[in-house]
């Protein structure tokens, strides 16, 4: 049995914050407001697996005004939502996922955040597809006011 995620999350920009992309950290002035450490590829990511589970969204599973998740790195709550998918049966067959943003350049980073989901997803790179994009300088995104992600999962029971 297969079963499809979809999930976008976003987080708008904010001084004296790292900025983490998919487990990475990058270089940048600013980071990302949140409750966690606002990792938006990440909670994409994490909330399409609880959607293709068919389980809620990500603030069923980590509120926001629960303290125990304050500056938390996202990776734990992939690995905890990683953990309830495998007590289903299910693995990941691709993460396919699509990164907003004016700025910074991601490019250079692509292929490393790819090998960060691949190893916390316990699966091969080439399951893996991240993408960056622009607005155009459009909206809140191209007004360099934030970032989203959009990520795209599928997952399949047994081995």
């Amino acid at each position: 049995m297969y079963k499809i995620g979809h999930a976008i999350d976003v987080h708008k920009f904010a001084s004296n914050r790292k900025l983490f992309l998919g487990g990475v950290e990058i270089p940048y002035s600013l980071g990302l407001l949140g409750h966690s450490d606002a990792d938006v590829l990440l909670h994409a990511i994490t909330e399409a697996i609880i959607g293709a589970l068919g389980k809620g969204d990500l603030g069923t599973h980590f509120p926001d005004n629960d303290e125990k998740y304050k500056d938390i790195d996202s990776k734990l709550l992939l690995q905890h939502v990683l953990k309830m998918m495998k007590e289903e049966g299910y693995q990941i067959v691709n993460i396919d996922s699509s990164v907003l943003l004016e700025q910074p350049r991601l490019s250079p980073y692509i292929e490393r955040i790819r090998e960060t989901i691949a190893i916390l997803c316990n699966t091969d790179t080439k399951n893996i597809n991240v993408k960056a994009g622009t607005m155009e300088k459009m909206g809140f995104i191209g007004n360099k006011e934030g970032i989203m992600a959009i990520a795209t999962v599928l997952l399949k029971k047994g081995d």
